[in-house]
């Protein structure tokens, strides 16, 4: 299978990491060898109820067997995307309460570009230093790493870039911004938290200028750090909120959500300002309302912090620099990049699934299922340790 694998299906890196699946369930992959894999990444942070939860497969089975597509996005009503958007909407603060599903993260964050611009008829976006917002055109016009754009341009223009956390950068917010748009925690930059009531500061800013602001918690969002969005810890409720990797535990998702009165903006002059065949598909949409459901109606979301306490006080070593993060969302900090490399690759020896970070080469993923249990944690954290140690 690895040969047809590498042979036929595009690579994104000359050396992936190749294990061959066999089956998952909870906090475990196993491999067609028969190997038990404890997973500390969750499909980078997407199964966040872990490996075929029972509520999830039983919400997608149920569906399958009615309709799985029947139209494209926004002509019909169907019941389960209209009762998770709903639901959606009674959890999160106003006046976030209109939702726009579509396919996956960055298509999210397209919809919501387009949105701002369209609303504020402005052209101008504002977008951080070492932000990741994915890999289509709008998404990676709004990185600053130019290595990773030169090949592809001409891409977005009119975008600009502030240091996250950086009050002093503040200024260039003007009149002529249609949006600014931020990770609540940076992720490929090292999962890096807002602190001095950063993103307050932020909004205010957009706020006096007349812009939106945008808040991606793709990697964030959904209970990993402890609230059902990384936004609620920092008093901060933004215009556009964009959501996905872990909304459907595991199925391909992505949302943005803002006002009616902002979201209306996308149906008319023109209309159809955004139009996706398969956002909402009913499949997909059972899956984000099951995992919804179980978030909201367990004890989750708030024991994510007991658990990240659990991470930080066994993960000590003279290798660990720093623990950066917040809930299930963690980054080690290592003392070198060799350090993290190896790492994670010997981990994967020894039947334990830690991953990479995009930007920063000295850090180490631990982003688990919201279920893993206290017992998973202490197993997974001693093979790191013992690795340490033998380093």
């Amino acid at each position: 299978m690895n040969e047809d694998f590498l042979k036929y299906q595009a690579q994104t890196s000359p050396y992936p990491l190749g294990m061959e699946v066999s089956h998952s369930s909870g906090s475990y992959i196993y491999d067609t060898k028969g190997n038990a894999h404890l997973d500390f990444v969750a499909g980078v942070s997407a199964c966040t109820l872990g490996h075929c939860h029972p509520s999830v497969v039983a919400a997608i089975k149920e569906q399958v067997d009615k309709y799985m597509h029947v139209m494209v996005y926004g002509e019909y009503a169907q019941s389960p995307a209209t009762i998770y958007t709903k639901l959606l909407a009674d959890n999160i603060p106003a006046p976030l309460e209109v939702t726009y599903l579509v396919n996956s993260g960055t298509e999210a964050i397209e919809g919501a570009l387009k949105l701002a611009r369209r609303f504020t008829g402005r052209s101008e976006i504002i977008a951080a230093k070492s932000a990741y917002h994915g890999n289509t055109m709008g998404s990676l016009s709004l990185m600053d790493f130019e290595e990773r754009k030169s090949v592809f341009r001409p891409l977005l223009p009119d975008i600009y870039h502030i240091q996250f956390n950086n009050e002093a950068d503040l200024k260039k917010i003007t009149t002529r911004t249609a949006c600014v748009i931020l990770e609540t925690i940076q992720g490929g930059a090292g999962f890096i938290v807002p602190t001095n009531e950063y993103l307050k500061k932020v909004k205010q800013r957009c706020k006096d200028m007349g812009a939106l602001l945008i808040l991606d918690e793709i990697q964030p969002g959904f209970g990993r750090t402890g609230k059902l969005f990384a936004f609620e810890h920092f008093d901060c409720v933004p215009d556009i909120l964009v959501i996905g990797k872990g909304m459907a535990s595991g199925l391909p998702v992505g949302a943005f959500t803002a006002s009616k009165e902002i979201m209306h903006t996308l149906s008319e002059n023109p209309k159809m300002g955004h139009i996706t065949t398969f956002g909402g598909n009913p499949v997909i949409a059972a899956s984000s309302l099951a995992t919804l459901n179980v978030l909201l109606n367990s004890n989750l979301i708030t024991d994510t912090l007991k658990k990240e306490t659990l991470f930080k006080s066994l993960l000590k070593h003279p290798k660990i620099k720093e623990i950066r993060g917040k809930g299930l969302m963690l980054a080690l900090i290592m003392d070198s990049p060799e350090t993290a490399n190896a790492l994670v690759l010997k981990a994967k020896e020894k039947n334990l699934i830690l991953f990479w970070l995009l930007f920063e080469n000295r850090a180490v993923r631990i982003s688990p299922p919201l279920t893993i249990s206290e017992e998973e944690i202490k197993k997974g954290c001693t093979i790191i340790l013992e690795l340490l140690n033998a380093m």
